[in-house]
């Protein structure tokens, strides 16, 4: 027996003290609806309506049930409204993967967001590279993830894409740093700092290709994994980098130049199981690819080559006389 059911046709008679008209808002024929209170009467073991006199009236222990009904009714709609927020993703845990040198502020952008547009929603936020999420979404121990592509993985749905041109990152005392857009063909000599394979195949192997395309073999490949490792890298001088001008900006001692004819650009989505999807997947992919694409710079400005170097303003230039010799810069006034 359908306890619930039975339970709802008992209110409803109750609360109308009429079969017929209990029948009527019940959408239902009065055969039927007396037979479910006959039934729920048996299954109790006790009579739950007086159908001696003309007005149908709850028994003692109708009158009882009456409120324990209502109280178990009231539960089930909450449980079926708790399970149908599950169903939906609006409630539940969400493992969500993001790479490593997401910024700071993107994912601070990212959680509220999330929270404020699915707030039964708890983000199980984790740093893991491209493969590191590839292998943990077919483990099914991760359930929606931050990719760079290009990713060749069946079985994978990917959400909005984001694409961020990438530029090279310089010593600023590099000769390549008064370059206002250098080729890759310019960069012919120098070693690349790039992450290792195994954080991203697809996206290691395009870079690689891209450079041989256009004139730079690199004369070796240094591997960093964090942003302020490769950025040590290349102001030791140990290479040159690929990376959107964010993250430059976080070192004044390098600058970025965008290269000529953009030949990088580095593609970003979120991506989860064809099969069995956590249902709040898709969502995540829409509010991170907006959270994503408001943090992507925006084309770079480049000051011209006549301006004064940034480090004047800190150090003065140096001032020789006629014959040579450097002399103190003249005080202010």
């Amino acid at each position: 027996m359908d306890l619930f059911r039975h339970l709802r046709y008992f209110v409803v008679v109750a609360e109308e003290l009429h079969f017929g008209r209990a029948a009527e808002r019940l959408g239902i024929a009065q055969p039927p609806l007396s037979q479910a209170i006959q039934r729920l009467e048996r299954e109790l073991g006790v009579e739950l309506f007086d159908r001696s006199r003309r007005r149908v009236e709850p028994t003692p222990a109708g009158r009882l049930l009456l409120d324990q009904a209502r109280g178990l009714l009231a539960g089930e709609e909450r449980m079926r409204a708790l399970m149908r927020m599950v169903r939906e993703g609006t409630l539940g845990t969400l493992r969500a993967g993001v790479p490593p040198e997401t910024p700071a502020v993107t994912l601070q952008a990212l959680l509220r967001r999330l929270a404020d547009r699915v707030p039964g929603l708890d983000v199980d936020l984790q740093e893991l590279t491209t493969g590191e999420q590839v292998r943990m979404l077919a483990d099914a121990r991760l359930d929606v993830g931050l990719l760079h592509h290009p990713v060749d993985v069946p079985d994978l749905r990917f959400g909005p894409a984001v694409r961020v041109r990438l530029g090279v990152v310089l010593p600023r005392v590099s000769p390549l740093a008064r370059l206002p857009e250098p080729t890759l063909a310019d960069l012919a000599g120098h070693d690349l700092v790039l992450p290792p394979r195994v954080t991203a195949p697809g996206w290691h192997d395009h870079v690689l290709d891209v450079c041989r395309q256009h004139g730079f073999a690199p004369a070796r490949v240094r591997h960093a994994d964090n942003p302020e490792f490769l950025i040590g890298l290349v102001l030791a001088g140990r290479g040159v980098a690929f990376v959107p001008e964010s993250t430059a900006r976080r070192e004044p001692r390098v600058v970025w130049r965008p290269l000529a004819g953009h030949p990088l650009i580095r593609t970003t989505s979120a991506a989860w199981p064809a099969q069995a999807p956590h249902p709040a997947a898709e969502r995540f992919a829409d509010v991170a690819a907006e959270t994503l694409a408001e943090a992507a710079p925006a084309p770079a400005v480049l000051r011209a080559p006549e301006a004064p170097d940034p480090w004047t303003v800190v150090y003065a230039p140096r001032v020789t006389d006629p014959a040579g010799h450097r002399r103190p810069p003249a005080e202010e006034t």
